[in-house]
């Protein structure tokens, strides 16, 4: 039996991104949208991130991340500055403008696990939960796996 779940994923993936901007608006958050919104969660969880590891945890093309950051920089919201240890690297900090600001994330975070969840009863939401960390260690495990059916 063929399974949709890739289909259901990124069609979940599109529709929760347009209602997560619509969410941002509703609340007044005009400072940044839902993709950099997912730099600045990146960003509140640890400071001086280097743009490779914020390319991997936000899902982000370092082209596309490159540029985002040049906009959230003029915006006021991060600062780029050489890493100590190896000058070639460089580092994503906070401003305290974008500090100020996640308190209004959590909010809209929260209104759109309410949409997420509604009508889910608890259990069903941890089983949920349960699965999609399944899912996500079983991706895990393949990146990391040497690549299988390599003919030489």
């Amino acid at each position: 039996m063929e399974s949709r779940t890739g289909f259901l994923i990124s069609q979940i993936k599109q529709v929760q991104a347009r209602i997560f901007q619509r969410l941002l608006q509703e609340s007044g958050v005009e400072e940044f949208n839902g993709p950099q919104g997912r730099i600045l969660y990146v960003l509140w969880q640890k400071d001086e991130v280097p743009i490779v590891e914020l390319s991997q945890k936000t899902g982000l093309a370092k082209n596309t991340l490159t540029a985002m950051l040049g906009r959230m920089e003029e915006a006021g919201l991060i600062v780029r500055k050489a890493a100590e240890s190896d000058k070639r690297q460089t580092l994503i900090s906070l401003t305290e403008k974008a500090r100020a600001l996640q308190g209004k994330y959590d909010e809209v975070s929260q209104k759109m696990n309410e949409v997420f969840y509604k009508d889910f009863a608890e259990a069903e939401v941890k089983e949920m939960d349960q699965f999609l960390d399944r899912i996500l260690e079983n991706l895990e495990q393949s990146e990391k796996s040497p690549r299988r059916g390599k003919e030489e």
